[in-house]
């Protein structure tokens, strides 16, 4: 059941230049008709800042509708508001406020994800992952996503590249344990187990991101141990060009005179023909 009030909550104008002066209709929807998004960003809500959101809601009312969307049977898909929806469901309220529109799929994950990302308190792993998921759905480069939610293509792609951070470490970015400044020096070392190791000692020690980027530039790669090339004895070094000039090949022996290899290397079919015939003609004698 619904029924029709007149105005405009706040923030929705962002959302919607021109809005304000558009003479749409805010519909009291009953909560029973109202569904969460499947897709929507947040992923985690805060049961206490909902049950704080829901006193001031007993106390003064919902001040800014949610957006929805015809999703048939007489029932709304929420696009931009479900926090208020959980919150009005806590405080008791039979109905919200709502502005009805007809909305493709697109359109819809861009103002979920600009509506999060406006209050400032979305989750960064949630907000890179709604990024990503807008960018597969609509073919969107990095410049264009920037442009569709009004954030720097820097501040785009430091959030994408949290995504390519082990599990354990976006857990921990997702509960609080690290930052997201702490995520994005993480995703600048190489191999995940250091990944891991650092986002644990940044968490268990409290390192500030300055901290952990001086930890992580101490991280280096150990550079493979030469060894020392022994040379032959007078007489193995004697064999191998004796080799060399019988054969034509490039030779190389290790080893003692106990013990040792024997390599031989050709660049070529007549190379290994020529070898193969002077293998023919030893057996012969």
């Amino acid at each position: 059941m619904t029924k029709k009030t007149h105005g405009l909550g706040r923030g929705l104008d962002s959302l919607f230049p021109g809005m304000e002066d558009s003479g749409l209709n805010i519909q009291e929807i009953s909560i029973g008709e109202l569904d969460p998004n499947p897709d929507q960003p947040r992923q985690t809500f805060n049961d206490e800042t909902i049950s704080q959101l829901a006193d001031s809601i007993r106390d003064q009312g919902v001040l800014q509708p949610l957006l929805v969307v015809p999703s048939g049977n007489g029932r709304y898909r929420i696009v931009a508001g479900e926090r208020r929806f959980r919150a009005g469901r806590a405080a008791g309220l039979d109905t919200l406020p709502c502005i009805v529109k007809d909305l493709d799929v697109i359109r819809q994950m861009e103002i979920a994800l600009i509506e999060n990302l406006q209050r400032e308190d979305l989750n960064p792993m949630e907000a890179a992952k709604g990024i990503n998921a807008l960018m597969k759905q609509c073919g969107y480069t990095q410049e264009k996503v920037s442009a569709r939610l009004g954030k720097s293509r820097p501040a785009v792609a430091n959030l994408l590249r949290l995504l390519t951070l082990p599990p354990e470490v976006t857990d921990m970015v997702r509960d609080g344990l690290i930052s997201a400044g702490h995520a994005r020096v993480l995703a600048g070392v190489k191999g995940a187990d250091e990944q891991i190791r650092l986002a644990r000692k940044a968490a268990d020690e409290g390192l500030s991101v300055r901290q952990l980027e001086q930890m992580a530039a101490s991280v280096r790669v150990k550079p493979a141990v030469k060894r020392k090339k022994v040379p032959l004895p007078a007489e193995l070094g004697e064999l191998q060009e004796k080799i060399r000039q019988k054969t034509g090949l490039k030779s190389a022996l290790t080893g003692s005179i106990s013990k040792g290899r024997i390599v031989l290397q050709y660049n070529s079919r007549e190379e290994l023909e020529r070898l193969n015939d002077m293998l023919d003609q030893i057996g012969e004698q």
